[in-house]
């Protein structure tokens, strides 16, 4: 294991850390914003990672993936809510559980603009040999500290790019899946509540018949486009 691996690993922590950080603070800011103060009592309206980090989901099996290339899951804490608690509970519940997708797909317009900006102004450029899926450079220098910073921006498109698609699967505990039973008819409630049960065997029969890989496959290009529009 070089020490380029242990850097290029340092720095997606980093931004996957802060990243299901703010995802979880969303849930609990929009939670309290509802009625419903137990996220808030607990300290979830926070950015501090300490508060959210789990360590087999935030930590362990991430790592396990970085380094074997093995797909696996990660997750944060969960955010606790008490629904009861909630100011009219089926809008409530729609924005509670899509604030998390929100946050992810802030994070990935603001990286987006700034590598944009950056490519105009010529600090960063394309990667002739390209090894992600936003293969950008510095422009005018091999320097590890310039380095370092243009992957981190770049980890942080690209993760949160995935971090909303995958959340915004309609899959059991997935926020896709509470966003879709707020706006489909109650009477569809009870189907749903039913198939939670089977949620995480099913969302592990995604990740390892690679329904996740092709759906990333297929968004990460369309994202690269949209960021270097008419550049690309």
């Amino acid at each position: 294991m070089g020490k380029y691996d242990i850097g290029q690993f340092i720095l997606f922590m980093v931004a996957l850390v802060f990243s299901l950080s703010l995802h979880e603070a969303a849930h609990a800011w929009m939670s309290d914003r509802f009625g419903d103060d137990l996220a808030r009592s607990q300290g979830r309206v926070s950015l501090n990672p300490v508060t959210h980090v789990d360590p087999i989901g935030t930590l362990l099996f991430p790592g396990l993936s970085f380094f074997t290339g093995v797909p696996l899951l990660g997750w944060a804490r969960p955010t606790p809510v008490n629904p009861l608690r909630w100011r009219n509970k089926r809008v409530a519940n729609f924005w509670v559980s899509i604030a998390g997708i929100l946050s992810n797909l802030a994070i990935a317009i603001v990286a987006g603009i700034t590598i944009r900006v950056l490519f105009e102004t010529g600090v960063i450029t394309f990667d002739m040999n390209p090894t992600s899926w936003m293969p950008i450079i510095p422009a005018t220098t091999d320097d590890a500290l310039a380095r370092g910073a243009v992957t981190l921006l770049a980890g942080f498109f690209t993760l949160n790019v995935g971090l909303a698609v995958f959340n915004l699967l309609p899959i059991p505990p997935l926020d896709g899946s509470k966003v879709l039973s707020s706006v489909l008819p109650s009477s569809f409630e009870s189907a749903i509540e039913a198939l939670e049960q089977y949620g995480m065997i099913l969302l592990f029969i995604a990740i390892f018949t690679g329904l996740f890989s092709s759906i990333f496959g297929f968004v990460m290009p369309i994202a690269f486009k949209l960021v270097f529009l008419g550049k690309f």
